[in-house]
């Protein structure tokens, strides 16, 4: 009798777990796999170079001084459009080295236009650095940095820089998912995303 009953227990138990997907379980591989494999976390980072007349902000901004350093840009003083005010103002051109650099980047309908975009790096999920859990929802907080996908974004965005976001997770009658877009006053992982500071 006694086999019987632990038969039936052990029977029962294989059913019950067998009825469990990978997915019910928030764990950390599953969290990463989820983070990573994410659309809003695995679109490429564009950067958007603008030639012609710009503002002296523009012009002053790190992603346009370092360009100028490489030799890519030039930038000679230039009359500002209303638009622009208050002076100065700067002509952006690209030199031959950046023809060179930027014209394999570039899509063949933006190379007329006074500004292209280029796609210059991807996210790379770093880790996981902690799993907060409070019933079916769940904050997940990891690192990642950027993963230069040119020369262009290996100056643009240089990954030796660590960041820290959280994703919003929630459990659902097939298990857990990342909640990209929040209709609430959480925070998106977009907006995690675009919020992120340096990890220390």
């Amino acid at each position: 009798m006694r086999k019987a009953f632990i038969f039936v227990v052990c029977i029962t138990d294989l059913l019950l777990l067998s009825s469990c997907s990978p997915r019910d379980f928030l764990t950390r591989r599953l969290a990463a796999d989820l983070i990573a494999g994410s659309a809003t976390f695995s679109a490429p980072q564009q950067f958007q170079l603008r030639t012609g007349v710009i503002s002296n902000r523009d012009r002053s901004s790190p992603e346009y001084i370092e360009l100028q350093h490489r030799g890519w840009i030039s930038a000679a003083s230039a009359p500002c459009p209303a638009a622009l005010a208050p002076p100065p103002c700067w002509e952006i051109t690209l030199t031959p080295y950046g023809v060179d650099t930027f014209q394999g980047l570039i899509a063949p309908s933006d190379a007329e236009k006074p500004f292209f975009n280029i796609p210059a790096a991807r996210r790379e999920l770093v880790a996981i650095t902690g799993i907060a859990k409070q019933g079916n929802v769940a904050d997940v907080e990891f690192t990642w940095r950027w993963a230069p996908m040119n020369e262009v974004g290996a100056v643009i965005y240089p990954g030796d820089i660590r960041y820290r976001s959280t994703g919003s997770f929630r459990c659902y009658d097939d298990g857990w998912r990342l909640v990209e877009r929040t209709p609430h006053s959480a925070e998106s992982l977009e907006e995690s995303l675009r919020n992120a500071e340096p990890a220390r």
